[in-house]
């Protein structure tokens, strides 16, 4: 079991939260016509936000069975990275992280693993706002 996360471009996601998870259902099934592990197909400022916390939290290598306990899963689409930590003893600061980096960068973020899955958008201030949550 792992802990989710999720940035993705505010300008590609619905505001309204029916039609959010809607739009997270599809993105989710992967409907892109590429692999899901190369940050180069991502909009810019998910390149960026990826290359600062993968320096963190890098990428599980497959070939490492430690890793498939402890590391950190990367899925890549063109207007979201979705993030599963695997590393329980981090989650705090995994969450911590990609808070910040979110706003960093002007993405929003998606706390999947949240009991009330808040959205946070940026506030056009350099942080985030909370959209909606259940």
């Amino acid at each position: 079991m792992s802990y989710d996360l999720m940035v993705f471009a505010p300008e590609a996601a619905p505001r309204k939260r029916p039609d959010f998870l809607d739009w997270y259902e599809a993105q989710t099934e992967w409907p892109e016509d590429h692999g899901y592990d190369d940050p180069a197909l991502a909009m810019p400022a998910l390149q960026a936000f990826y290359a600062e916390l993968s320096e963190t939290f890098p990428p599980v290598a497959e070939d490492e069975p430690e890793q498939l306990e402890s590391g950190t899963d990367y899925t890549i689409g063109r207007d979201l990275i979705y993030i599963s930590f695997l590393d329980w003893d981090r989650i705090d600061q995994a969450h911590d992280a990609v808070y910040r980096l979110a706003a960093r960068h002007a993405l929003g973020f998606f706390d999947v693993s949240s009991d009330i899955a808040e959205v946070w958008l940026p506030d056009n201030k350099e942080g985030l706002r909370i959209a909606h949550s259940d």
